[in-house]
């Protein structure tokens, strides 16, 4: 497909890209209530949280949401994507990924950038459960990585999936944690190991066996925590082990689901090999949007609406009946 052009023109103190990102991640106030919470235990033993929107008619279509690192279903991002969509008649998912819900969840794992196992039996929850015959997938950041891997790495996907969309997408993990360790990006990455390091201090009462609070506290990098904990509670090697195999990137050419990618230019956490220009050139299905301006997930316009929530909208109908 060809690149697509972008005509997201934000308002000038949005172009910085930091001021974007902070806003939009910590500022910016969405008026919109979760109608209900589902807990879905899941076959391992563990559970997820799912927060639910409806739309004020009974909808069959569904448009499923994932956060990103350390995130939540109750973020702006995710209140402002589920406003949108059963504004429009749609009924509306977030998932929060395990531990992410404000409870830490029964198992040692957690949640990872590459864990499609996870998003895999909400889905079949879904189908089981509901009678839904469109299903919208939207992740953001790691949440968008995580969709980008679920869609290409299997041949076979329900059939009520009709389209997704990533936005601030690191295809490429390893390299997206080197441009974090950037000085430039030292306030997002200390926020980041501070949450993370939350986590892991709760996660250490209830297996002392496994974590100790002085390996914890010793970690100062989300490099170090992805050594010491991510990888290798998921099975990984070590962290480089995981970024390899978890990375969405070479899972984009066997994506045969129509799905838009937008990355702005000017979003700080990611690399070259986020901007998968050839790859979607060359496919039927992968659709790549970069504006100029963006920030990470900070596409904010003058009505405190974002630029991405219309263009997903605007996208998924191009493809659904």
């Amino acid at each position: 497909m060809p690149i697509l052009s972008s005509n997201y023109q934000p308002p000038f103190v949005f172009k910085n890209a930091h001021f974007a990102t902070i806003f939009s991640a910590t500022l910016r106030k969405v008026n919109f209530k979760i109608a209900r919470r589902e807990r879905l235990n899941l076959q391992d033993g563990d559970f997820i949280d799912l927060d639910w929107a409806t739309s004020q008619r009974k909808s069959k279509k569904l448009v499923i949401a994932m956060h990103g690192l350390s995130g939540n279903a109750r973020r702006p991002y995710m209140l402002g994507i589920a406003k949108t969509f059963t504004e429009n008649g749609w009924d509306s998912i977030g998932i929060n990924f395990r531990s992410c819900s404000g409870e830490i969840n029964r198992l040692y794992r957690s949640y990872n950038a590459g864990a499609t196992e996870d998003l895999a039996e909400v889905i079949s929850h879904i189908n089981q459960t509901q009678a839904y015959s469109t299903i919208v997938l939207i992740g953001f950041s790691l949440g968008g990585n995580l969709l980008l891997k679920y869609l290409g790495e299997t041949d076979i996907l329900p059939l009520q999936i009709k389209a997704a969309v990533a936005v601030s997408t690191p295809c490429d993990l390893g390299a997206s944690l080197q441009a974090l360790d950037a000085p430039k990006n030292k306030l997002y990455t200390k926020r980041f190991e501070k949450e993370l390091k939350a986590q892991l201090f709760e996660r250490q009462l209830n297996f002392p066996q496994k974590l100790s609070k002085s390996d914890i506290s010793a970690c100062h990098s989300l490099l170090a925590i992805d050594e010491l904990y991510t990888s290798k509670a998921h099975g990984y090697k070590n962290a480089s082990d995981y970024y390899k195999k978890c990375s969405s990137l070479q899972f984009l050419p066997a994506i045969k689901t129509p799905t838009l990618l937008i990355n702005a230019k000017n979003d700080s956490f990611l690399t070259e090999a986020s901007y998968p220009k050839n790859i979607a050139e060359n496919s039927e299905f992968l659709y790549l949007e970069t504006p100029k301006y963006g920030g990470h997930v900070g596409f904010i316009e003058s009505n405190n609406s974002c630029y991405h929530e219309k263009r997903a909208l605007e996208f998924v109908y191009d493809f659904v009946k």
